[in-house]
């Protein structure tokens, strides 16, 4: 079961790529985007890297490429609003699409039960909050505290640097 859900992120990642590569609009290119990163969160999960796979969809998916998408409708405002007046049943009907294929998605993985193998120990507990909090703050303290201050610096400056002025 494992191995489907492996190909279905990967098919699904390598095609969003693709995806966002050939298409001429950038809105869709960006969206393409953010399916890839979840596809990649996804891969994550499967490989018990939980850590990795929420900042994956946090950070990246979430408010990175919010604002891109802000940037992106900000600069394209005529051709949006042209883009979003025609072709609404098509919309419509794409929207449709994905509740049903979510909905079983949601279907399929909820049918089968205790399919996922077992872990070994070690491996349990690598891609956990607990293991990277560990290593951060015993075997890089240092580099996490330099890298603390330096953006502390870089957010006083930028606050007061129009004040200076």
């Amino acid at each position: 079961m494992i191995t489907y859900f492996f190909v279905f992120l990967a098919v699904l990642a390598v095609a969003s790529a693709i995806a966002m590569v050939i298409s001429k609009n950038t809105v869709n290119s960006a969206l393409f985007l953010v399916l890839n990163m979840v596809a990649l969160a996804g891969l994550f999960l499967l490989l018990k890297a939980q850590f990795l796979a929420i900042i994956q969809v946090l950070v990246y998916a979430g408010a990175i490429m919010v604002l891109f998408l802000f940037v992106i409708m900000l600069l394209n405002v005529e051709a949006e609003v042209s883009l979003f007046n025609k072709l609404r049943v098509k919309y419509f009907v794409a929207f449709l699409l994905g509740v049903g294929v979510f909905s079983q998605i949601l279907y399929s993985i909820g049918s089968f039960s205790d399919t996922l193998p077992t872990v070994s120990p070690e491996m349990a507990s690598v891609g956990t909050v607990e293991a990277v909090g560990d290593v951060l703050f015993t075997k890089y303290l240092l580099p996490f505290e330099l890298t603390a201050i330096l953006l502390t610096a870089a957010v006083v400056g930028a606050i007061i640097a129009p004040i200076a002025m």
